[in-house]
C-alpha cells in the first residue's frame, strides 16, 4: 500500500488518522502497518485507537432529553437554603403566637 503523506491541515490529518485506524480495526492493515503509516509506535497506535473508539461511542450516544441543567451558583443556593430555614422559623413563630393568643382569651364558658 502506498504511504499517504501526512497533511498539515488538522481536519484532514484527523480524517487520515481515523481512516488508518478504521482500516486497522477492519483487518485491512495490521496495527504495526497503521502505526508505521502514522509515524507512531504501535503502543501509541493502540492508545489512539482506544480514544477514537471511545469518541465514536460518545458521538453516537443518544443526547440528553430536555433542557440542559442550569449552572450551579453557590451563592444562590445558600440564599435559597437560608430563605427556606427562615420560612420554617416564621411558620413556627406564627403557630406559637396563635396558641399564645388562644391561651390569653378568656374562656367564654366559665362566665
Amino acid at each position: 500500500m502506498n504511504d499517504p503523506k501526512p497533511s498539515t491541515h488538522p481536519p484532514a490529518l484527523a480524517r487520515q488518522r481515523a481512516q488508518l485506524i478504521m482500516q486497522g480495526r477492519s483487518g485491512l492493515l495490521s496495527a504495526q502497518e497503521a502505526a508505521r503509516q502514522l509515524g507512531i509506535s504501535r503502543k501509541t497506535y493502540y492508545k489512539w485507537e482506544r480514544r477514537a473508539l471511545a469518541a465514536m461511542v460518545e458521538a453516537l450516544s443518544d443526547p440528553e432529553h430536555g433542557r440542559p441543567p442550569r449552572p450551579i451558583d453557590p451563592e444562590k443556593e445558600a440564599l435559597q437554603r437560608q430563605t427556606q430555614e427562615l420560612q420554617a422559623k416564621l411558620e413556627v413563630l406564627e403557630q406559637t403566637e396563635r396558641i399564645r393568643q388562644r391561651l390569653e382569651q378568656p374562656d367564654k364558658k366559665k362566665e
